[in-house]
C-alpha cells in the first residue's frame, strides 16, 4: 500500500482567510514521513492512503465517467500535522514576513498565545492532529471553499460539527471513485475485417477482463477507510450511423454469466447474435465510428457501513473504425 499525501500550496503564496486563521491549501501527492523531532510519541500526520491493488491495470485502462453530473468532493479536511510539525512548517513563514506583519500576529495570537490554542499544542503530542483543507487536484468548482483555519482534534473526538467537509467514510468513498480504473472496451467483431451490407455482426468483450475492480481509501490517522467497487453490468453499441440496427434493438447487451456478448462460431450464420449490429448502408470509402460504451455499477462499504451504498453509475467507452462493404453478387 502506498502513502501518499496532498500537500498544501505554501501559505506565502495564499491569501490569509478572512477568519484570520491558516486556511486551507491545495496541490499534489507526496509522500508522508513520521518522526516528528520533538514529539513523545513520534506522531505520524499522513494524508489519504490509497490501495490499488484490485484496481483495473493495463495500457487501456481509464477512469470512468458518472453517468450523472454527479463529481467528487472538491475540497475536504484532513488530519495532517502533529504538534511539531505544524511548529517548523509554520514558524519559518512568519519569519520570512512575507505574508504581512498584521496577519501574522493573528496566527501568533491563535496558534501560540493561546486564542485559544497554546505553543502549537505541544503537550498534546500523540494525543491528536492538526486539521487542514485539500483540494481536489482537478481544481472543480469549489476547490477553494475549505477555507477555515486549520484546527486541532483530539483523537478519538469528531472534528468540530460546523465542518461538513471533514473526512468521513462517505467522503472517502467518494474520493475512491476518482481512483477507479477500467479496462478499455475495444469489442471483439465477426465477421473480422470489413463487414457486409444487411448481415449481423456479432460483438463481445472478453470476459477474463471484465470483473469487479475496487479501490481502498483511508486515513490511518483516526482509523477510517471506504472502499469503492466497481462491476460491469452492461455494454451500449452504438454503431456510428443512424442506418443500423443493434442487437438487441436497445442496442444494450447485458453481462450474462459474467461474459458480454458472445464470440460467433460456424454454424450460426442464420442466427441473430445475443448482442451485435446490423448495417443497413455501405460506409463507402470510409468507416463508421462504432462506440463500445460498458456501463460500471458502483457501491462502497466502508467503517461503520456494512451494507453496500450505491454511488452514481460510471461509464467508459472507445470508438473503433468499421468498414462495411456491398455484398457483391456474381453475374453468369
Amino acid at each position: 500500500m502506498a502513502w501518499t499525501l496532498t500537500t498544501p500550496a505554501a501559505f506565502a503564496d495564499q491569501t490569509p482567510p478572512g477568519g484570520g486563521g491558516l486556511g486551507g491549501g491545495n496541490g499534489s501527492d507526496s509522500d508522508a514521513s513520521g518522526n516528528a523531532d520533538g514529539d513523545q510519541l513520534s506522531a505520524t500526520a499522513s494524508g489519504i492512503v490509497y490501495d490499488r491493488s484490485k484496481n483495473g491495470s493495463g495500457p487501456k485502462t481509464g477512469s470512468v465517467t458518472p453517468a450523472t453530473n454527479w463529481t467528487p468532493p472538491a475540497c475536504w479536511y484532513a488530519p495532517k500535522y502533529s504538534p511539531a510539525q505544524f511548529k517548523k512548517y509554520v514558524e519559518p513563514i512568519w519569519q520570512a514576513e512575507s505574508t504581512g506583519h498584521q496577519w501574522d500576529l493573528e496566527q501568533k495570537k491563535r496558534y501560540v498565545d493561546g486564542e485559544p490554542y497554546k505553543d502549537f499544542n505541544q503537550d498534546k503530542a500523540g494525543k491528536g492532529f492538526w486539521w487542514t483543507s485539500f483540494s481536489n487536484d482537478s481544481y472543480p468548482p469549489g476547490w477553494d471553499a475549505c477555507n477555515k483555519p486549520v484546527f486541532w482534534v483530539d483523537k478519538g473526538d469528531p472534528p468540530p460539527a460546523d465542518i461538513p467537509e471533514a473526512i468521513t467514510p462517505e467522503i472517502l468513498s467518494k474520493l475512491a471513485y476518482a481512483e477507479i480504473r477500467v479496462p478499455g472496451t475495444k469489442v471483439t467483431l465477426a465477421p473480422e475485417g470489413p463487414t457486409k451490407v444487411n448481415l449481423p455482426t456479432w460483438a463481445w468483450l472478453d470476459g477474463a477482463e471484465f470483473k469487479p475492480v475496487s479501490v481502498t481509501a483511508s486515513v490511518p490517522d483516526i482509523g477510517i477507510e471506504a472502499t469503492t467497487t466497481a462491476e460491469p453490468i452492461s455494454l451500449k453499441i452504438d454503431p456510428g450511423t443512424k442506418d443500423a440496427e443493434t442487437y438487441p434493438a436497445s442496442g444494450v447487451c447485458p453481462i450474462d454469466g459474467g461474459k458480454i456478448g458472445e464470440p460467433y462460431a460456424k454454424g450460426k450464420a442464420d442466427e441473430d447474435p445475443p448482442c451485435g449490429v446490423k448495417y443497413l448502408r455501405s460506409s463507402g470509402d470510409g468507416s463508421y465510428p462504432l462506440k463500445a460504451t460498458v456501463t460500471w455499477k458502483i457501491h462502497w462499504t466502508g467503517t461503520g457501513v456494512n451494507d453496500p451504498q450505491d454511488l452514481p453509475d460510471g461509464e467508459f467507452g472507445a470508438d473503433q473504425e468499421v468498414v462495411v462493404e456491398e455484398i457483391q453478387s456474381i453475374n453468369r
